[in-house]
C-alpha cells in the first residue's frame, strides 16, 4: 500500500475536491428541511473511510460537517455533542478499518451496525444528559422505547445515501469502462 507521500498530488487533489463535495452535501442535508435523522453523514464517512487513501481527511470529513452544519443549526449540550459527534466518526473508523474486505455486504452489515450503534450511543446519551427522562431503568427504557421510529429513518437513510455513494462511485468507474468495450480503439 502506498504513503500518502508517495501518492500523486493530482489523487490528494481528487479527494480533497470529493472531501469537500461530501462535507457540502451534508451541511446542506442537515441545515434544510429533511426528516429526523434521514442525513447523509453517516454514509459520507462511511464512504470516505474506505475510499480515501488519506485516512486523516477520511475521518475530517464527517466532523468538519457536524462542526459546519452546527455552527448553523446550533449546539446542544457539549456531553451530547461529543457523544454524537464520535457516533458519526465511527463509519469513518469503520470504513478504514474494513478495506481489507470487498463486496456490497460488508459495506452494508459496515453501515447497519454504525446506524445501530448511532441509536445505542445518542439515545443513551439523550437520557443522561438531556433530562428529559428520569435516571432508572424505566426511564432508560422510555427513552429507547420513544427513539425506535428514529431508528427507522436512521438505518433507511443511512442505507439509501450509502448505495447513493457507493453506487455513483461505481457508476463513474464502469461508465467509461462500457464506453471503451463498446468502441474499441
Amino acid at each position: 500500500m502506498k504513503t500518502n507521500a508517495a501518492r500523486p498530488a493530482s489523487s490528494l487533489r481528487n479527494e480533497a475536491l470529493l472531501a469537500l463535495f461530501l462535507i457540502a452535501l451534508d451541511v446542506f442535508a442537515r441545515t434544510t428541511p429533511h426528516i429526523w435523522n434521514f442525513m447523509p453523514v453517516a454514509a459520507t464517512a462511511l464512504f470516505a473511510g474506505r475510499t480515501f487513501g488519506n485516512r486523516s481527511l477520511a475521518l475530517l470529513v464527517p466532523l468538519v460537517a457536524m462542526l459546519l452544519a452546527d455552527l448553523v443549526i446550533g449546539f446542544d449540550k457539549w456531553q451530547l455533542e461529543l457523544v454524537i459527534y464520535a457516533a458519526m466518526l465511527l463509519p469513518a473508523v469503520v470504513g478504514i478499518a474494513s478495506r481489507r474486505w470487498s463486496g456490497p455486504g460488508v459495506v452494508v452489515a459496515s453501515m447497519l451496525v454504525c446506524s445501530l450503534t448511532f441509536f445505542a450511543a445518542s439515545n443513551l446519551a439523550v437520557w443522561a444528559f438531556v433530562g428529559i427522562y428520569p435516571h432508572t431503568l424505566t426511564g432508560l427504557t422510555e427513552c429507547f422505547i420513544a427513539a425506535i421510529p428514529f431508528l427507522e429513518k436512521t438505518m433507511f437513510g443511512d442505507l439509501l445515501w450509502t448505495a447513493v455513494l457507493f453506487g455513483g462511485a461505481w457508476l463513474v468507474g464502469w461508465l467509461p469502462n462500457a464506453a471503451r468495450s463498446r468502441n474499441p480503439a
